[in-house]
């Protein structure tokens, strides 16, 4: 039995690993080893290069506009934007028109041409009357020329009556021919200027088939198309227009509130005065009070007040909605007034200042700021930072002046 157990086991002493083979396997073991090692330094290196390189990202808010003001309002109204100088230019006469040469939006200036009506009709007038004083005046040269020989015929007679040959009924004759062909030349002569009269009314409705700005404006309504009829007074029916365009002076524009007359006595001219148009909320407009107009009306209690803006801006447009504060005078010792106003996150604490990170072109820029009194979420910024900067409300809480970020 022991015979057959021995008989039974694989004889592995004849088993032989080859030397080329051993060394072959002993190559690659190494060149594998070699390529993860490098494998391990260049992610590495990739990883350390990502964390040099990143940019972390950020949030920013615009600091908007603080008030530029820190008066007391003793008064709040609302109103309009109203111009001083607002017309709708009508023509003279009525005629249609034939070309018009404005659109709305378009400045004008003052004693351009506007639109242009059927002259026709004016134009055979003026002919008619140029050919009237031309007729009238030929017949001047005729009277003339009867007027001189007249005069020889009078001064013939003269001798005549002198010599005693010719009567004083023969020179009464011909004094009275010479006198009245003078008289006929003069009478003529009021008529061609009658007739000159009549040109030049020919003349001026000619003129006023041109339809001309009364003075520099923006052009803000268009009222007439060509082939409409036009008419400085309603034909009626609806198919005469009375107006062609309605300009509008934007130098000439002020606000125009409506304030209770019990708290009139609180507006003075000259007054300083915010204005904040509904349009732009944030925007608060320097203006003061032009005059309050000395009369009230009776069904609402209200006094009229006109508000002139300190400057114009080409936001503002005529008809725009618009609430105003009228503020005490600044008392001596007021603190400034806030240039910016910015969440109040955006204020951090560094070395015992204030600071905020403005972010330029994607770069960090720490810049100190003297903050003033907070207005719910908001810190009023009173030096240090302008309107319309952007600065960082939300970012790590490592970002250095210099650093490149992105933006959220």
């Amino acid at each position: 039995m022991g015979g057959n157990e021995g008989a039974g086991r694989p004889d592995l002493s004849a088993l032989r690993i080859d030397d080329q083979s051993r060394a072959q396997e002993g190559t690659g073991r190494f060149w594998r080893t070699f390529a993860g090692v490098v494998g391990v330094v260049v992610i590495l290196t990739g990883a350390g290069f990502a964390v040099l390189g990143r940019r972390p990202a950020v949030e920013v808010a615009t600091a908007r506009p603080g008030g530029g003001s820190t008066a007391t309002a003793l008064l709040n109204a609302s109103g309009y934007v109203t111009p001083r100088r607002r017309a709708t230019i009508a023509a003279k006469i009525t005629a249609r028109v034939v070309d018009v040469l404005i659109d709305e939006g378009l400045e004008v200036a003052e004693g351009q041409v506007l639109a242009r009506l059927d002259d026709s009709d004016v134009q055979r007038r003026l002919a008619a009357a140029r050919t009237t004083r031309d007729a009238t005046a030929a017949a001047i040269a005729n009277l003339e020329v009867n007027l001189a020989n007249a005069r020889r015929e009078l001064a013939r007679q003269q001798d005549l009556e002198k010599e005693g040959v010719a009567s004083v009924q023969a020179l009464d004759l011909a004094r009275t021919a010479a006198d009245s062909l003078q008289a006929q030349i003069v009478a003529v002569k009021e008529q061609v200027r009658a007739a000159d009269a009549q040109i030049a009314v020919a003349q001026q409705d000619v003129d006023n088939c041109t339809v001309r700005a009364p003075f520099a404006g923006v052009v803000v309504s268009k009222d007439a198309q060509v082939g409409e009829m036009v008419s400085p007074v309603s034909a009626g029916g609806g198919y005469t227009r009375t107006g062609i365009a309605t300009i509008v002076d934007m130098a000439s524009l002020e606000t125009e509130v409506d304030v209770n007359e019990s708290y009139i006595a609180r507006v003075v001219p000259g007054q300083r005065v915010e204005a904040v148009l509904d349009a732009y909320p944030d925007w608060r407009i320097p203006s003061k009070v032009r005059t309050v107009i000395p009369t009230a009306d009776r069904q609402k209690a209200t006094v009229k007040v006109r508000i002139s803006f300190d400057k114009l801006d080409p936001r503002i447009l005529p008809d725009m909605g618009v609430k105003v504060s009228f503020l005490a005078d600044v008392k001596p010792g007021s603190p400034p007034a806030p240039s910016a106003l910015v969440p109040m996150s955006a204020v951090r604490q560094s070395d015992g200042r204030q600071v905020v990170l403005v972010v330029r072109d994607g770069v960090l820029e720490r810049r100190a700021v003297t903050v003033g009194s907070p207005r719910g979420n908001d810190v009023e910024v009173v030096a240090g930072l302008a309107s319309g900067e952007r600065v960082v409300v939300v970012g790590p809480d490592d970002l250095r002046d210099g650093q490149k970020v992105k933006i959220k």
